[in-house]
Formats: structure tokens, sequence, C-alpha cells
């Protein structure tokens, strides 16, 4: 996790001359249901704050190790101007579709930000799977 979030705060540019980075905005809220079906899909949706007009959604930073799973919100920042710093009022959501398994339950981490010693902190949710 920590090697994809510095890659994610790298900055880039492309043929156009426009730069832009990838970074990480913590999950504030996450709708999850109490308990999934075995084999069937379902949406997760989570929200969080926009830090500024040159935010936009890109997409998932999505980590499985055996029922586990580490879920990231990744924006993609273009400076290519002044941005300016939004309120943070409004959530934006974001969703993703999960196909339950096999798994008897699964773990899932949303990563919230950063503590002041400058550790990773997490939303932890254990789901049940139910026949």
């Amino acid at each position: 996790m920590i090697i994809l979030s510095s890659c994610l705060t790298s900055c880039l540019s492309d043929d156009a001359g426009i730069n832009f980075f990838y970074e990480l905005v913590p999950i504030e809220q996450v709708e999850i249901p109490d308990q999934f079906v075995r084999g069937e899909t379902v949406t997760i949706t989570v929200s969080y704050f926009r830090p500024s007009d040159c935010h936009s959604f890109s997409g998932f930073d999505y980590d499985r190790v055996s029922n586990e799973r580490t879920v990231s919100a990744v924006n993609v920042v273009v400076n290519d101007r002044v941005c300016e710093d939004l309120v943070q009022t409004d959530l934006v959501e974001a969703s993703f579709d999960f196909f339950v398994g096999f798994e008897d339950s699964y773990v899932f981490r949303f990563w919230q930000g950063r503590n002041d010693q400058g550790e990773n902190q997490f939303l932890i949710m254990e789901v049940p799977v139910v026949e």
C-alpha cells in the first residue's frame, strides 16, 4: 500500500502537456450490506470529500489477500490552473460491484487517510456470508 501511495502521488504528464497526478482521498462513509449471499454480486458505495475543483474520481485501488479486501478511492488531480479548495460539506459517492465467493466472511479495510504519525488509518468492516 505504501509503494502504491507514493506512485499515485507522483506527477505525470501526457503528450498534450497537461500535468496531472493521482491521489488517494480518505473514505468517509461506506454503504455495504450487513451480510452477503454466496454467489451474488453486491454494489458497495463509498463517500468521500472532493478536496478541490481539480480533483475528479479516477477509480479504486483494490487489494485482496485471502478474505481481506483493502479499498482506497483514487482521484486524478489536473494541475493546469490554480485549484480552488472546496468546502467539505458535500460528499461524493462512488461504487463498485463485489462478487461474493466461497469465503465464510469478508473483511473490508476502507482507507481513511493518515494519522499525525503518518500511519494509514482504515474503517474495518467484516461481513458474514450466508447461503
